[in-house]
């Protein structure tokens, strides 16, 4: 999305879960309105290696395939994919020239980085946070949405515990923090990229 807003002149049309049955009309609409980028969300779902693909994936990633493949020399359509799975891609995606030109990985944030996403996420909210380095510290390896959804839940708490004025303190963290990765359990670290969290 955030490559989507610093492409103000192009058609974007986004394909994510069951829309990404529509990948032959997003094409052939790519073609009429271009300049246009297609992103897909979570390419895997179609596009994992074909021993692994469940029903329908096949024909849906041949799609893609003839798709990517039927451009003209000078249409000017730019496919994104995206995946938090690169593993489990068919090879066919990149195996012929000119399909996928080029893969970026993003990796988790670092702690600069850790520090800007707390800010960024925290606008609006008043904090009141003693010791930010540790839980900048603790937060080692989880995704930006983590931190979203930590400061959601840290602003949740702090709301019930407030009477008057909403302040997001210490131990407001500390609690979004132990939901987020005791009670949550593996599934929601999982979900929200936080495989590799510090808890000391």
């Amino acid at each position: 999305m955030y490559l989507a807003s610093c492409m103000p002149g192009r058609t974007v049309f986004l394909l994510t879960g069951a829309g990404m049955r529509a990948i032959e009309t997003a094409c052939t609409m790519a073609r009429i309105l271009e300049p246009a980028t297609i992103i897909l969300e979570d390419v895997d779902l179609i596009g994992a290696q074909r021993d692994q693909q469940v029903v329908d994936a096949n024909a849906l990633l041949f799609e893609l395939l003839n798709q990517m493949d039927g451009l003209a020399d000078d249409a000017d359509i730019l496919f994104i994919l995206t995946t938090n799975r690169p593993d489990v891609l068919e090879p066919a995606l990149a195996a012929r020239p000119g399909r996928i030109d080029q893969a970026l990985e993003v990796p988790p944030p670092d702690e600069d980085c850790r520090r800007r996403l707390f800010a960024l996420y925290s606008d609006g909210l008043t904090l009141d946070i003693k010791h930010l380095d540790e839980f900048i510290h603790k937060l080692e390896g989880v995704s930006a949405a983590f931190i979203r959804e930590l400061l959601r839940k840290a602003a949740v708490f702090a709301a019930i515990a407030s009477n008057d004025e909403l302040i997001v303190k210490d131990d407001h963290i500390d609690e979004a923090l132990t939901e987020l990765l005791v009670v949550g359990g593996s599934l929601t670290q999982s979900l929200l990229g936080a495989q590799y969290p510090k808890n000391e």
